[in-house]
């Protein structure tokens, strides 16, 4: 899709946010050596916080005192690479080729290791069971066997040692310290008795390479899975096409996507992507929204209606003029919005990054006590020594690390799909606690798509039916409010003239001058606090209790009429309350509409109690009243007169259409409306952090249960497996492996979830 390959210039004094790839992680000791390094010991930095599920760091700085090269120092020097992106090309495409990168690492030393150590122990295993061969037990079978096992040191343990080793230097400690001395461990012993076998017993270099085999398959497959948790992304932007139709002077030119600019006019055939977002000019065609709008039909769009970069032409030629490129459309602002979900922390991440802080020094302490406490105990150094490279082996911070961020990872791209867009991890976690959900009527109970339905001009008025329409639409044609661009269009027919001095009091209407009068459209309230004339008034209580929206209309400081509308209410709106209700969630309707009007819908969805003629501050006001009343909060609105409500809440979910999809004002936004997407927003967030607990669950019990008995803990326990009593330090290699893999492939698993 057209990106821009240089970021914009940021505003003086204003931060710079950047999210780059980072090489050479595997746990959470990694991921706090890294954060440590950038917001502590660099000057200009303001916060860093590494995602280990796709192994980025989003850094805010300022950019003033620091950039990139210095965030890229600040990295290496406690041993990793800040993957700067090369000229003309973005943080993504550097990532996604790291990523290529790490993997292939991960191959090619997984696949010297396999080469090596499958013959190693075969060979080992021949001779230890007693193989009657005798060149098994020649004098110079050790020294093959030690041959065999460097290369693994080399090649396999390489970036394990190096990683280790940068670590020490800068004074951290992560699982290449943990992998380095129990596989180091086992490799100098076996050498130390190759060379003086007056030590007594056999070399066992399998041990060592086993240990470092095991580990870089594990390695390589967590990469493979956590390369999958990240396809939500990667998916969304596949949808927009690199190139596009340009149309100048008459004439057609194929180009690519990243030249287009605003104002240019594209043309798109049936069966083709519309490449950006834009306003049609000519033409009608049905068109496919479904990744936007969820809506299985396509929508007929003709000149003047908007269409969304990504979406599909059906079946019309369409002369499109663009409106909005690169970062600026409405794809690339969902996938945004989807990045920094899955990029941000959930609060519950502080517990694991407490332990992950500590756990490294913690083992390998623990680990020395073992060997200590074996030897004393047993005098016999290889089984105390055996111990110690089990334990050091077997403890698997990188479990820690990866149980959350990679859940998040895969929850919000999960929700992407189902029209919930997260804004972060925090608000993915909060959603599925809410027990209050406060609902304003438009675009959430209805379609959003009020229709005019009735005018009626005050008794004595000087204003004919005709001017009086006119001078409405006239003065709500700049408006944004779904009502107001219901009465520009609909209301009456004829010429409208030219409205100027226009300006919308949120909550309360409009004021613009038409033709030298000054007209103003809004609530009863605001334009006659002390009550309408009384045919209007008998006319506005009828509209109101048969559920339309009525406003009055004032004209040169004159009640000159009055307009309605009908908004539809949604066909799902009534089913999903009592959904809702039934999970344990009250839901309350908070609504600008009056009294009449907001009881009809809610005696006609089942709603028992209702805040009616709000004000965007009555509405944040009724929020607080909720939140002091110990409940957790969900607010759902438009994202423009609910702003202040929405970021009351303890959740705002924000509805949110067409090039306004992702809204700032919201914790959530909801891409299709409804409650609906309320109900399938706290089912998602509940199942993400399901596995959250499970992945957290299995990450510590993992270590509580495994690491003594690596220790010897069941050593006197008859009965047992002996692989069990003694945990010998190739099974632990394994579980190591298994268990950080285990916890990237149950993330996965919650993205094959369905939804009822």
């Amino acid at each position: 899709m057209g990106r821009s390959p240089t970021p914009e210039a940021p505003l003086p004094n204003q931060p710079v946010q950047a999210t780059l790839s980072v090489l050479g992680m595997h746990c959470a000791g990694c991921a706090d050596s890294v954060e440590k390094a950038l917001v502590r010991d660099t000057p200009g930095v303001l916060d860093a916080a590494v995602n280990l599920a796709d192994n980025t760091v989003t850094v805010s700085y300022d950019p003033d005192r620091a950039d990139r090269a210095a965030l890229a120092a600040a990295v290496a020097a406690v041993g990793f690479e800040l993957v700067l992106p090369a000229p003309g090309t973005t943080a993504e495409d550097a990532g996604r080729a790291a990523r290529r990168l790490e993997e292939a690492t991960h191959r090619r030393e997984f696949l010297v290791g396999a080469v090596f150590t499958a013959p190693l122990f075969l060979l080992s295993m021949a001779r230890d069971l007693g193989f009657p061969a005798t060149w098994l037990h020649a004098a110079w079978m050790p020294w093959l066997l030690g041959a065999l096992a460097t290369p693994v040191q080399l090649v396999t343990g390489r970036t394990f040692y190096t990683g280790a080793w940068r670590g020490l230097r800068a004074g951290a400690a992560n699982m290449d310290t943990l992998v380095t001395l129990g596989a180091g461990a086992a490799y100098l012993h076996a050498v130390a008795l190759l060379v003086a076998p007056g030590l007594g017993g056999h070399p066992g270099f399998e041990t060592a390479a086993v240990i470092l085999t095991l580990v870089r398959l594990g390695k390589l497959l967590e990469a493979r899975a956590r390369g999958r948790a990240g396809d939500a992304i990667a998916s969304l932007l596949a949808l927009a096409p690199e190139r596009a139709t340009l149309l100048r002077d008459g004439v057609e030119r194929d180009v690519p996507v990243s030249d287009l600019q605003p104002g240019d006019v594209v043309r798109v055939r049936p069966g083709e992507r519309v490449p950006v977002d834009g306003l049609v000019c000519e033409g009608i065609a049905a068109v496919d929204e479904s990744m936007f709008t969820g809506e299985p039909l396509p929508a007929d769009r003709g000149p003047g209606d908007e269409v969304l970069g990504g979406s599909i032409d059906r079946d019309g030629l369409l002369t499109v003029r663009v409106t909005a490129v690169g970062e600026r459309t409405a794809l690339a602002r969902v996938a945004a919005l989807v990045r920094r979900a899955q990029q941000s922390k959930a609060p519950v991440q502080r517990l694991a990054d407490r332990v992950a802080a500590v756990f490294v020094p913690v083992i390998a302490a623990l680990a020395l006590l073992v060997f200590a406490g074996w030897w004393v105990i047993g005098g016999d150094f290889a089984p105390a020594l055996t111990r110690l490279i089990a334990v050091l082996v077997v403890a698997c911070p990188c479990a820690l690390g990866l149980a959350t961020p990679t859940a998040v990872m895969v929850g919000a791209g999960l929700a992407a799909r189902h029209g919930v867009l997260f804004r972060d991890a925090a608000a993915l976690e909060r959603a599925h606690r809410v027990n209050t959900l406060l609902v304003d009527k438009t675009g959430t109970l209805t379609e959003g798509r009020p229709e005019a339905t009735d005018w009626i001009v005050a008794t004595g008025s000087g204003t004919t039916p005709d001017e009086f329409a006119a001078l409405v639409r006239a003065a709500e044609s700049p408006s944004e409010h779904p009502v107001g661009r219901a009465l520009a269009a609909d209301l009456g027919r004829g010429a409208t003239p030219s409205a100027t001095s226009f300006r919308a009091v949120p909550g309360h209407g409009v004021t613009a001058v038409v033709d030298g009068r000054e007209v103003r459209v809004g609530k009863p309230a605001w334009i006659a606090p002390l009550g309408a004339p009384a045919d209007l008034q008998a006319a506005a209580d009828r509209l109101a209790g048969e559920g339309r929206t009525v406003m009055l209309v004032e004209v040169d400081g004159n009640v000159d009429g009055l307009v309605a509308v009908r908004d539809t209410l949604r066909p799902e709106a009534a089913a999903a309350v009592q959904d809702l209700e039934a999970l344990g969630v009250d839901v309350i309707m908070l609504t600008g509409d009056g009294p009449l009007a907001a009881a009809a819908v809610a005696r006609e969805l089942g709603i028992g109690q209702v805040f009616d003629s709000a004000t965007p501050q009555d509405k944040a006001a009724v929020v607080g009243g909720f939140l002091a009343d110990c409940c957790t909060v969900g607010m759902v609105g438009d994202g423009v007169n609910d702003a202040p409500a929405l970021a009351t809440a303890d959740v705002g979910f924000a509805v949110g259409h067409g090039s306004h999809i992702a809204i700032e004002a919201a914790d959530v936004t909801l891409v299709r409306g409804g409650l609906g997407a309320v109900r399938r927003a706290r089912e998602l967030s509940r199942l993400t952090m399901g596995t959250v607990r499970q992945n957290l669950a299995w990450a510590f019990g993992y270590n509580l249960v495994l690491i003594p008995v690596a220790a010897g803990a069941l050593h006197g326990a008859t009965g047992l497996p002996a692989a069990l009593r003694d945990f010998h330090p190739m099974l632990a290699a394994a579980a190591m492996a298994f268990s950080s893999v285990s916890v990237v492939l149950n993330s996965l698993r919650l993205g094959r979830r369905r939804l009822a």
